[in-house]
């Protein structure tokens, strides 16, 4: 019986408080209470976005006043693509299933709100049969022989 030693005790305690923790209100109002030397620190702008501060070349923009904006798809492509399309019988949607597209960007190009896109537009060309990029817009495509 000489190993258990009973006038040993054993205290556990809570772990301290987490970071977060420890920089709540409450933990820093207790701290004070209790009557612990404190540190703090208030952040420049925490919180805020005021890291980059007002230089020339904001000024500079500040002032311009040309307002530039993206080239947009011509009423005219625009037409060609819903002629195309209601020559072939297809709907806004059936052209658009059968590019993979959305119906509404096929609305887009119709009414001219969309941003030219070479992928798109050549993808409406090759469904409707119709040039849309170019010169010779709304002229028929020209088959190109497969190359072997």
């Amino acid at each position: 019986m000489a190993e258990s030693d009973w006038d040993t005790v054993t205290v556990l305690r809570k772990k301290g408080p987490t970071a977060a923790q420890a920089k709540s209100k409450q933990a820093i109002t207790a701290a004070q209470r209790r009557g612990e030397d404190l540190e703090t620190t208030k952040k420049w702008s925490a919180g805020q976005n005021k890291q980059h501060l007002m230089t020339k070349n904001t000024a500079k923009l500040d002032r311009e006043t040309e307002e530039l904006q993206h080239q947009r798809v011509s009423l005219e492509v625009g037409k060609v693509i819903q002629q195309g399309r209601q020559n072939k019988g297809l709907t806004q949607k059936d052209l658009a299933t059968k590019i993979n597209e959305k119906p509404q960007v096929i609305a887009d190009y119709e009414c001219g709100k969309a941003i030219p896109n070479n992928q798109v537009m050549g993808k409406i060309e090759r469904a409707i049969g119709l040039k849309l990029r170019g010169k010779d817009i709304g002229l028929p495509l020209e088959a190109k022989p497969k190359k072997k």
